[in-house]
């Protein structure tokens, strides 16, 4: 293209174009290129994870506002929110839908077309009913007879270069590398705040549901007196104490049990063994009721024995999936990290966090690059795959 090119994102939800085309948006605004999100909703019947930030009266609203704030992060020029309800877009008249995306089209004419592919990234039926009227909109735009009312409102025709589906595909990436690195680094001197905590499991579920990462993450509590970790046995798992005393004690060979020290709220433990490689030094002791986020690779099984002598500790990994295949453009946003997790952070009544908080080495494997599937026209050539959506 001779000139800035003009992208149309169209999703359900605000944070929906952060987190499926967040370093994309903010690489062509860099560019030049001009930009318009669309929301089909307010996020109406989102969750609350801050009630400092909104009520259910106000969340649309708010989230309205939130959805402004990340595409001005982004460089996003151009934002709407339509009037849909949050969670009723299946229900929505598909031809009055994809008109509605139509008279988007028409107006603002762009060069790209993007949203979510036809599983919706996960499922969510509001995401496949606007994959849905956006690609049949990027059919019909282009033909004065249909939607002809709108035609003669002086809305011309227009017909769309290229549409692309965000993709996302499987990753054998884990959060928990990328944390048990960033731990060493410190030499165990971090401590998490509840905020932190927060943060990071409301990091993590998000980025496991879009597969940008590939942990198996729980929480679990342990009456006072159990054993989390035993000494000797293989360290597979990183923990962070979000509740509760723990207590780090070291038997010797004859029984002797020796105290190290005691664990609280927001202290890590279980990255050394994992670093080194080596079976735990140390047992790990709940004295009192004790709440834990846990990182692994994977499920724990239903027969795993404990102990430095169990056979039988192999966690059910996830099968690595990572195949890329049906991926026509993968696109390298890692220059972007910054605006894209400041964008995540704008959406404050769903991501509570700090920009700050994350490792940049973390947030760039996570999210330095964003997959699509040209849909329109489709690839011919080899050298069409992988190509920048915008210069093909």
């Amino acid at each position: 293209m001779d000139s800035p090119p003009r992208i149309l994102c169209v999703y359900a939800h605000p944070d929906d174009e952060t987190f499926c085309t967040g370093g994309t948006l903010a690489k062509y605004a860099a560019q030049g290129a001009e930009l318009l999100v669309i929301s089909a909703t307010r996020g109406q019947a989102g969750q609350i994870q801050n009630a400092a930030a909104a009520t259910r009266r106000t969340l649309g609203a708010v989230r309205e506002r939130e959805l402004r704030l990340a595409c001005r992060h982004l460089g996003v020029q151009h934002v709407e929110c339509w009037d849909y309800l949050d969670g009723q877009l299946q229900a929505v008249d598909p031809a009055q839908l994809t008109g509605d995306v139509v008279r988007a089209i028409r107006r603002f004419r762009p060069d790209v077309v993007i949203t979510f592919d036809p599983t919706g990234a996960y499922g969510h039926p509001d995401h496949i009913a606007i994959s849905y009227a956006t690609t049949r909109a990027c059919t019909l735009a282009g033909d004065p007879a249909q939607y002809a009312d709108q035609v003669a409102e002086g809305l011309t025709p227009c017909a769309v270069p290229r549409l692309y589906h965000s993709y996302f595909p499987n990753r054998r990436f884990l959060i928990l590398d990328q944390l048990v690195k960033w731990l060493a680094g410190s030499r165990g001197q971090y401590r998490g705040s509840l905020s932190f905590i927060q943060g990071l499991s409301l990091f993590a579920q998000e980025s496991l549901m879009l597969r940008y990462a590939n942990d198996f993450v729980t929480t679990q509590w342990y009456p006072p007196g159990f054993y989390i970790v035993e000494q000797g046995e293989v360290g597979d798992c990183l923990y962070i104490i979000v509740s509760g005393e723990a207590e780090v004690v070291q038997e010797d060979a004859d029984g002797t049990m020796t105290a190290l020290g005691y664990l609280h709220a927001g202290d890590f433990f279980g990255e050394m063994a994992l670093v080194e490689q080596k079976p735990r030094s140390a047992h790990v002791i709940a004295r009192s009721v004790v709440t834990c986020l846990i990182f692994s690779p994977g499920a724990p099984t239903a027969f795993a024995g404990r102990g430095a002598d169990a056979a039988l500790t192999d966690l059910q990994l996830h099968a690595d999936d990572s195949s890329l295949s049906g991926v026509t453009t993968c696109l390298d946003v890692s220059p972007f990290i910054q605006q894209k997790i400041h964008a995540v952070a704008a959406h404050r009544t769903q991501y509570p966090i700090d920009p700050h908080m994350f490792p940049e080495a973390m947030l760039v494997e996570l999210f330095g690059q964003e997959y699509f599937v040209r849909v329109y026209p489709p690839p011919v050539l080899e050298n069409d795959l992988w190509a920048d959506p915008c210069r093909e």
